[in-house]
């Protein structure tokens, strides 16, 4: 029987950074990983696929160049599920080298197969020959991600119904698809088909498309899909989806019809918790998988198994989980770990970009904190005009009491590498001062940061 200090079920972002992590600190390591290579989700069907298939889009469709050129700008006329399957598989190939080599570099060892907790310390492994090993473990970190959501009563053929692990391998571009779920990964998938001007139809039973984001923002957003021929519809749940003559359709509980060529069924995701027997070891799952844990320390109701990343849920992001995996490891061989940081940027790869951090409006109003909001619009920056954005909006949300930056919301290109500024400021407790007075690369996107705090302090000198 092999015995290490620490075993790691997933290899997805908060298993590799977990295992890495007990792997400097002198730890024996040993990851286990049911598919072909390791990566987890987020290497294979999750994160690394739909931001390269976003950009892919991008680049061959012109997409970020119409602005000059007009709608009808291609980069390559006819885009092909093959043109986009090419740049995938060369990503991931070399996403799962450099991580192979960390583990090698670190001595982590890797073991892949199915695991399942035999009892609390010991794990069997069933190998894809199906030997079955058993390992022991002193600690263990359970970040075995999710699935796709798949109820069943929807017909998923793998050919056009097919859920968000399928997407990326998708046989053909469809003209017309139906994304069903108004989440984030939804709303990712159906903005990139709608930028290589595929008929999108998107259905979500909420009456708002993702409540957690700052409304204004949000209302900025919905515009430019519905400007750009999106059809959004909000409050209505699915009743069935049946199949007439080979195309998928949508029959809402109010009675509307939506038929398109291929549906995306993108309703939610499920803890992959299921097949580990977690029974054996005393844990117990909600109805969707997940696994209850401190939210500082990441450890069960078993206080040798830690659990990270999307099997506990919210706020399941693959930067989040990396810091998760890593305070697990740490905490689990007694290395002390300062507080997180308050607040986190969340990134959401939406053709236009979304992302946020700290407080939004809503927020604010509901704590009863007294505030002033500026706006800035891309098309007012000079870089923004050089690049020709006829979109793109920068919120900044200020304390009136004492100035400091409360939120800051950022749809359009390059939001997710602009939020940083903000998070800093923000973390460091910064006030719009910063912004006002210290000075920044012109031309850039980065100016709407003065932009948005100037309106604001003209608001507050109004006031």
């Amino acid at each position: 029987m092999i015995k290490h200090d620490f075993i790691v079920i997933g290899s997805g972002p908060s298993g590799r950074r977990a295992a890495i992590q007990a792997a400097k600190l002198g730890r024996s390591v040993l990851v286990i990983e049911k598919g072909r290579r390791v990566g987890g989700v987020s290497v294979h069907t999750g994160t690394i696929p739909s931001k390269t298939l976003r950009e892919t889009v991008l680049n061959l469709s012109g997409w970020r160049e119409r602005g000059f050129y007009g709608r009808a700008y291609r980069v390559k006329k006819d885009i092909h599920a093959s043109d986009l399957m090419a740049r995938l598989h060369m990503t991931l190939d070399h996403e799962v080298d450099v991580l192979e080599h960390q583990f090698a570099r670190n001595g982590v060892h890797t073991m892949l197969g199915h695991g399942r907790f035999v009892d609390a310390h010991h794990v069997e492994v069933t190998l894809d020959n199906g030997d079955k090993r058993i390992v022991a473990g002193e600690k263990f970190l359970i970040a075995v991600g999710t699935r796709p959501y798949r109820p069943a009563d929807v017909p998923f053929n793998g050919t056009n119904i097919l859920d968000s692990d399928e997407i990326v391998e998708i046989p053909h571009l469809p003209r017309s698809i139906t994304v069903v779920g108004g989440g984030v990964i939804g709303i990712e998938y159906a903005t990139i088909f709608s930028a290589l001007d595929v008929n999108v139809a998107l259905v979500e039973s909420r009456p708002h498309l993702l409540e957690f984001i700052d409304h204004e923002l949000m209302e900025d957003f919905t515009h430019q899909l519905r400007d750009r021929g999106m059809a959004i519809r909000l409050g209505s749940k699915v009743d069935r989806i049946e199949i007439e003559n080979d195309w998928p359709v949508t029959i809402l509980e109010n009675g509307r019809r939506v038929r398109s060529e291929m549906l995306l069924y993108a309703a939610g995701r499920v803890g992959a918790t299921d097949a580990l027997n977690l029974d054996s070891c005393g844990l117990v799952t909600d109805d969707r998988g997940r696994l209850k844990v401190d939210p500082h320390t990441f450890q069960t109701t078993v206080p040798h198994i830690y659990a990270a990343g999307d099997a506990i849920g919210f706020p399941s992001l693959a930067s989040t989980s990396m810091e998760q995996g890593r305070i697990a490891a740490c905490h689990a061989f007694n290395i002390p770990m300062p507080p997180a940081p308050e607040f986190f940027p969340y990134g959401i790869y939406a053709v236009p970009e979304i992302s946020t951090v700290g407080m939004s409006e809503e927020e604010v109003r509901r704590r009863g904190i007294p505030y002033e909001c500026g706006i800035a619009r891309f098309r007012e920056t000079s870089r923004g005009h050089i690049m020709g954005l006829n979109s793109g909006l920068m919120k900044l949300i200020f304390s009136l009491k004492t100035r400091r930056l409360l939120g800051a919301h950022i749809v359009g290109e390059g939001a997710t590498e602009l939020i940083h500024i903000g998070q800093a400021v923000l973390n460091l407790k910064g006030t719009l001062d910063y912004f006002i007075e210290n000075t920044f690369n012109y031309p850039t996107l980065a100016e709407a940061y003065k932009i948005a705090a100037l309106d604001a302090w003209n608001r507050m000198m109004q006031a």
